[in-house]
């Protein structure tokens, strides 16, 4: 059998984990798992909106859309589409507190890279 290439170690490397998070506000346990380098960009594209030369930043929602695509089901599949970040956003600010907390730390998104975005915004 043929030796694999390392791009083909890489591609088929498990490098996306999840973690089960108790949310007691809720009274259940979800998954959150690390975003895929396109949602990463997704996510943050989000938040910075180029028109023209200017670029604006909406902060609005920031972590039920990080919540959105970072919460999973126990097979992988996610719970929340983009679009239901506003409706998400109007539960208890803890639990989205939490879940927002872990999905920063397995995505490698530092509280610098949080407070960058809000001083680029003007917050």
């Amino acid at each position: 059998m043929a030796e694999q290439s390392l791009r083909d170690r890489i591609l088929a490397a498990d490098d996306r984990p999840k973690e089960a998070v108790f949310v007691p506000q809720w009274g259940l346990s979800v998954f959150v798992r690390t975003l895929s380098g396109a949602e990463r960009d997704d996510w943050e594209a989000s938040i910075v909106q180029q028109k023209g030369k200017a670029t604006t930043y909406d902060l609005r929602n920031i972590r039920a859309r990080l919540v959105c695509k970072a919460v999973v089901d126990e097979n992988g599949r996610r719970v929340f589409n983009d679009h239901e970040a506003e409706v998400l956003g109007e539960k208890s600010a803890a639990a989205l507190d939490l879940l927002f907390t872990v999905a920063q730390r397995l995505n490698a998104l530092t509280n610098a890279d949080v407070e960058d975005l809000g001083k680029a915004s003007g917050i």
